[in-house]
């Protein structure tokens, strides 16, 4: 059975038996009042829902914005309000989990996934270059000086394996132990299966990175299981499998054949197919001349630019409260 590619949470609830009830799955759809943004989380509650999702136990949230591919400065400060409103409700309760003691800083590690010299994979590294840590500026007590002095904030791009020879697993596992931080926050390019997703959709989960996913196909994973520490991934979805997009178009197709007395039989025909034997079809008809091609827009570079520094306001936003803090860090 073919499976048609999607790092998205939402994506993979939809195509479950067309989008209905799944045991062990639940969704709440929200829009706030005056705000474009749609949000959708899919919570998997136990085994039987992480079965049939293919995805761990967990919460997946999942913000769609499609004005997000415009440069639009308000509308990309307001998709940064949101991610960070949400960022700090996932964070509710961190704390009290790692028995962090109060008055303590909270050390967060932010991890830019991704290959820099490949634009649809750049997200992470984007996102890291344009972040503004503070673990490095401290006072006489410790703390950091610039910003909210509850948090400390820190980050890394790992590169990629034939970048560096060593997985990237491996490499966060070394700076964990000598920095021992209370949160990994770790930053990726997804892929969808659905075209209009690209570059509009922020994914943000509890679960951490999984082995073959987001568009590196990590090799092995990045949670709290893997690294001992609660790990939130954010990505956004850059480019999508050529077979969904002509399986996403299959309708219209059939629509042309039954149009035609001629091609009539084969419209009824395709008609007929299951989801998976019409995806199946495709890929077989695709594949051997094209390989597993992928596709991405082609102003990716500019939506890349744009969502990394996105993202970064949302985390810079999720951790500085207070107007003045991003004043004195630059912000």
């Amino acid at each position: 059975m073919f499976e048609i590619r999607t790092d998205l949470a939402v994506e993979e609830k939809e195509s479950v038996r067309g989008g209905g009830e799944i045991s062990g799955v639940s969704l709440r759809e929200w829009r706030k009042a005056s705000s474009s943004i749609k949000m959708t989380e899919v919570r998997i509650l136990d085994e039987t829902g992480a079965k049939a999702m293919g995805k761990p136990r967990g919460v997946y949230l999942t913000m769609e914005a499609k004005q997000m591919a415009r440069e639009d400065e308000g509308y990309h400060r307001e998709v940064s309000r949101e991610l960070a409103a949400q960022l700090r409700r996932m964070l509710k309760g961190l704390r009290k989990r790692r028995a962090v003691p109060a008055g303590d800083p909270l050390h967060v590690l932010v991890v830019g996934l991704g290959n820099p010299s490949v634009t649809p994979d750049a997200l992470g590294p984007g996102v890291l270059g344009n972040l503004h840590v503070n673990r490095n500026l401290r006072d006489a007590s410790g703390l950091p000086a610039c910003g909210d002095e509850t948090v400390i904030l820190s980050g890394i791009v790992p590169g990629v394996m034939a970048q560096t020879g060593m997985e990237t697993a491996e490499i966060i596992g070394g700076i964990l132990y000598e920095t021992a931080p209370d949160l990994v926050i770790a930053i990726d390019a997804l892929a969808a299966r659905s075209i209009r997703r690209l570059g509009t959709t922020i994914q943000l989960t509890d679960t951490g990175i999984q082995p073959g996913s987001g568009v590196g196909n990590h090799r092995h994973s990045l949670t709290e299981e893997s690294l001992g520490v609660p790990v939130l991934a954010i990505g956004v979805p850059t480019v999508v499998g050529a077979a969904a997009i002509v399986h996403d178009t299959i309708s219209a197709l059939i629509g042309t054949l039954w149009s035609s007395m001629e091609t009539k039989g084969m419209g009824d025909y395709l008609d007929g197919l299951p989801p998976d034997e019409q995806y199946q079809l495709i890929s077989e008809l695709l594949e051997p001349e094209f390989g597993q091609l992928y596709v991405t827009p082609p102003d990716i570079d500019q939506t890349v630019k744009r969502l990394g520094y996105t993202i970064s306001e949302g985390i810079h936003l999720a951790f500085y409260e207070n107007p003045q803090d991003e004043e004195e860090c630059g912000i």
